[in-house]
C-alpha cells in the first residue's frame, strides 16, 4: 500500500483535549481556539460534547460555544452525543457530524459508560437512525483498541467485533483509538487492519494517545497501511479520566511537521497551528505538550530576544 500524498486531520482539542481540565475554560477561550484551529487551515473541527454537565461540567456551555463559532465554508464541526438525549440537545446547535462511542474493552464499557458493549450499541442505534435521517454525518469512536487499563492488551477480534456492529446500526466512519497510549506501530496496524474487515478505507481513521511517546510512530504505521484520517490534538492536550496515567492525543503540531518533511499534503499553516497551541497552552498556565510546536515557539525572534 502507498503512503497517501494527502491527510486530513480532525483537531480534536476543544473537545477531546479540554474535557478533563480541572480548571473550567470559558466559553469565550473555546470559541477562541476553534477559531485560531480554522485560521490554520482546520477543516475537521470537534468542538464539544452534549454530555449532562453532573459528568463533565466542562462541556456545559456546550450550545454557547457552538452558537459563538464563526462558522466557514468547508469546515465541518463535530459534537459527541453519550445518547438519545444528548442528540436532541446538540440539534439546535446544527453540527455538521455527530460521534457516537464504544469500547473494543468490556472492562472499559462498564468503567467508561455504566453499561455493556452491546448495551453502547443498543444505545446509540437510534441516535445514528436520526442523526442521518437529519443528514448529519456519523463518526464511531472505538475506544481501548490496542490496550486496556483494566484487561490489558486487547485482541484484534474485538476490535472486529465492535467495528461489525458499529457497521450494524449504520456508523458511517469509525476512529480506531489507542486511549491509553500502551499501541506499538505493528499492534497499531492489526487492530486497523480489524477495523478495515468491515469498513473501507476511506472510513477508518486512527487516534493515537502519546502516553509512551509511541503515538507519531504509530501514525506513520498507520500511513503506511494506506490511512490518511488522525485525529490529533492542537498542543497534545487531552486525557482520559477511566485511564489512569493516559497523557494527552498526539499533538496537531507533531504530526503536520512530520507530514509536512514527508510531502503529504495537509492543508495546514504550521506557524498559525503553533499560534493556536500556544493561546491554549497560556490560557492553561503550562507549556505546550507539542515538541515541534515548542521547538518552533523557541526559534522566534520574540522567544531569543527574551
Amino acid at each position: 500500500m502507498a503512503i497517501p500524498h494527502k491527510v486530513k486531520l480532525v483537531d480534536v482539542g476543544p473537545r477531546d483535549g479540554l474535557q478533563n481540565e480541572k480548571q473550567l475554560v470559558p466559553a469565550e477561550v473555546k470559541i477562541g481556539l476553534v477559531q485560531r484551529l480554522q485560521a490554520a487551515g482546520l477543516r475537521e473541527i470537534e468542538v464539544t460534547s452534549f454530555v449532562s454537565p453532573q459528568w463533565v461540567p466542562q462541556m456545559a456551555d456546550n450550545a454557547q460555544v457552538m452558537a459563538g463559532i464563526e462558522r466557514r465554508p468547508g469546515v465541518r464541526y463535530s459534537v459527541l452525543v453519550p445518547n438519545m438525549k444528548g442528540f436532541e440537545a446538540a440539534l439546535p446547535s446544527r453540527p455538521d457530524e455527530i460521534v457516537v462511542f464504544a469500547s473494543a474493552s468490556e472492562s472499559f464499557s462498564q468503567a467508561n459508560i455504566n453499561c455493556s458493549i452491546a448495551g453502547s450499541i443498543e444505545r446509540f442505534a437510534p441516535v445514528v437512525e436520526a442523526a442521518r435521517a437529519k443528514g448529519i454525518h456519523v463518526r464511531g469512536a472505538m475506544s481501548c483498541t490496542v490496550g486496556c487499563p483494566y484487561e490489558g492488551e486487547v485482541a484484534p477480534e474485538q476490535v472486529v467485533r465492535l467495528a461489525g456492529l458499529m457497521r450494524q446500526i449504520g456508523v458511517q466512519h469509525v476512529g480506531v483509538a489507542d486511549t491509553i497510549g500502551v499501541g506499538t506501530p505493528r499492534k497499531v496496524q492489526k487492530a486497523l487492519e480489524a477495523a478495515l474487515r468491515h469498513y473501507a478505507l476511506d472510513d477508518v481513521s486512527g487516534h493515537f494517545h502519546d502516553t509512551y511517546g509511541q503515538a507519531v510512530a504509530n501514525t506513520l504505521a498507520a500511513l503506511e497501511l494506506g490511512v490518511w484520517q488522525f485525529d490529533t490534538s492542537v498542543a497534545g492536550l487531552g486525557g482520559c479520566p477511566y485511564a489512569k496515567g493516559a497523557t494527552g492525543n498526539v499533538a496537531t503540531e507533531d504530526v503536520v511537521f512530520m507530514l509536512d518533511g514527508m510531502g503529504i499534503e495537509t492543508g495546514i499553516d504550521l506557524d498559525k497551528l503553533v499560534d493556536a497551541g500556544l493561546y491554549i497552552s497560556d490560557y492553561l498556565g503550562r507549556p505546550s505538550q507539542s515538541r515541534a510546536g515548542t521547538a518552533i515557539a523557541r526559534k522566534r525572534p520574540q522567544a531569543q530576544a527574551a
